[in-house]
């Protein structure tokens, strides 16, 4: 890349997004090390730990919608700098369930951090509006840089939060949290994107998207997004607990455990788009479905910190996979004018996927066990390679040849 395409790339915009992607994952993987404990401390029955985490996840899901809708009517700029401050809000509430010892108002705070998750979401398509068509791709890659800075900083507000406050529990956690977000609508607010994030305004065709009319490889490709959440999701929301809670590994050991597999979601992406595009997403689905295989194996193998590390750390990596070769098997092999009714419909499964894990993590954990646990997630990971046995040779339609 020449000077010039460097310069373009690394745009004033793309910069702001990135800081702000830090900032924004860093409260996801904060809230993912902490709510489960949390929750164990404050809910009324054990098998109630994971709602918190569950609260967030649902409010990601039933808002993804609407922040999209928001920002089409209102721009980018606007639902940006809403969703900062809606996480200040989430950061606030999370204070008084602390400082009061209530479930209620903790679990309110990590739901509405969801739905201000469920505006940042669209950092990467902004991301891709502020490049020449042809840079798209790296700048989305570069936008992933700030999910590994998250990585780092939300598990370390929570290890480091006793220092932050002092017999505050994870109280200093939360108060970094909301400066960070303050920065976050500061620097937000500075975007200067062009269009105001508005769609292009094409009236699309009619398309049949009635069950009978959906192409069997988008059925893949959800398929592979709600397996790849839903079992990342309840697999990684019992991890805290059982490490910390039930088998006694220090806090600063299950913080570095959940460090390491949100980098391991991430860092994949800086390779997996050139893996599609020399294998083809469906070879990258199936190293997905072999990773899992080797999580569940890690994760059985025992429960000292390196078992947790190794295996979170195959599930994050397995989560990139299926998420990633999912994403673009669904733009592959659905019509140009259903994508984006079909890219609604699948955010909606594969965050309610997650919401619906999430919680039932918490009562498996508590009554059945860690071993149970891992061993629930095989029936879905079978489904899901039975599925793509069926399809794995399956032709991609040819739109432009039917529409000729």
């Amino acid at each position: 890349m020449d000077r010039e395409s460097r310069r373009e790339l690394l745009n004033r915009d793309l910069l702001l997004l990135l800081c702000s992607q830090v900032i924004f994952v860093s409260a996801g993987a904060m809230t993912v090390t902490m709510a489960g404990i949390v929750g164990s401390r404050l809910a009324p029955d054990a098998g109630l730990a994971t709602l918190p985490v569950s609260f967030m996840v649902l409010g990601t899901a039933l808002a993804a919608f609407p922040a999209a809708q928001f920002m089409r009517h209102l721009g980018r700029r606007a639902g940006f700098v809403s969703a900062a401050l809606m996480a200040l809000l989430s950061c606030a509430l999370g204070y008084w369930g602390l400082t009061l010892g209530s479930f209620s108002l903790y679990c309110a705070g990590t739901g509405t951090l969801g739905i201000s998750v469920a505006f940042s979401q669209q950092f990467r398509f902004a991301a891709t509006e502020t490049v020449t068509p042809g840079q798209a791709g790296s700048a989305v890659s570069l936008l992933l840089l700030g999910s590994v800075g998250g990585a780092i900083v939300g598990p370390e507000l929570v290890a480091r939060s006793e220092q932050i406050i002092p017999e505050g529990g994870f109280v200093g956690a939360l108060l970094g949290a909301a400066v960070l977000f303050v920065l976050a609508a500061l620097l937000l607010s500075q975007l200067s994107l062009r269009g105001g994030g508005r769609t292009a305004e094409v009236t699309p065709k009619p398309v049949d998207v009635s069950l009978r009319g959906i192409p069997p490889l988008v059925w893949l490709a959800v398929a592979a997004g709600v397996v790849g959440q839903g079992v990342m999701t309840f697999v990684m929301t019992a991890t805290p607990v059982s490490m910390h809670v039930m088998d006694g590994h220090s806090l600063g050991d299950t913080a570095g455990v959940v460090r390491a597999h949100v980098l391991a979601m991430y860092l994949p992406s800086l390779v997996s788009g050139w893996l599609i595009a020399r294998f083809g997403a469906r070879s990258l689905l199936a190293g997905g479905i072999v990773i899992f295989a080797a999580t569940m194996a890690a994760a059985l193998a025992g429960q000292t910190v390196w078992h947790y590390g190794l295996a979170m750390v195959l599930l994050g990596a397995g989560w990139n996979f299926l998420f990633v070769g999912g994403t673009t098997l669904l733009v592959q092999s659905a019509h140009p004018d259903a994508q984006l009714q079909l890219q609604g419909y699948n955010d909606t499964a594969v965050f309610g996927s997650a919401a619906v894990a999430s919680f039932a993590a918490g009562a498996v954990l508590e009554y059945l066990g860690w071993e149970m646990v891992v061993i629930s997630t095989l029936l879905p990971v079978l489904l899901l390679a039975a599925l793509w046995l069926r399809l794995r040779s399956a032709p991609l339609p040819n739109y432009e040849a039917s529409n000729a």
